[in-house]
């Protein structure tokens, strides 16, 4: 009987610069998305609060109410960036835009004007 040896699969490991790279790129993208979150709540009121929402293909809405009302929308490429993002500008998260969190938001003539399909002009909420 010949001694046969079965040859073991290996699977390189992914290259060092490739995996860092990319996590380097999702740490900027979280970076600046926290940056305008940050911008967002020093601008309404001095903090925010948010909610993410999965709106289709991995990608993720960031719902933000600010301390006066004012409300706002960002969108982040991953629910991990967008987790990123809301720790590092210190945000406060909300797992549904329940009533206590919607009750907070304060509408304006801008939003009224473009509620139930109409998306053409409206005045603004200043």
């Amino acid at each position: 009987m010949a001694d046969t040896e079965q040859a073991e699969e290996i699977t390189p490991a992914p290259e060092a610069g490739a995996r860092s790279s990319a996590d380097s790129r999702a740490e900027r993208r979280a970076a600046k998305l926290a940056k305008e979150i940050g911008a967002f709540a020093k601008s309404h009121g001095g903090s925010a609060e948010g909610q993410l929402a999965h709106i289709g293909r991995g990608v993720i809405r960031i719902a933000l109410v600010g301390a006066n009302g004012e409300w706002g929308t960002l969108v982040a490429p991953s629910q991990g960036i967008a987790q990123r993002a809301a720790e590092l500008a210190g945000l406060t998260l909300r797992e549904d835009f329940d009533g206590e969190l919607a009750a907070k938001v304060r509408t304006g003539p801008y939003e009224w004007s473009r509620m139930a399909g109409l998306q053409i002009g409206g005045p603004s909420n200043d």
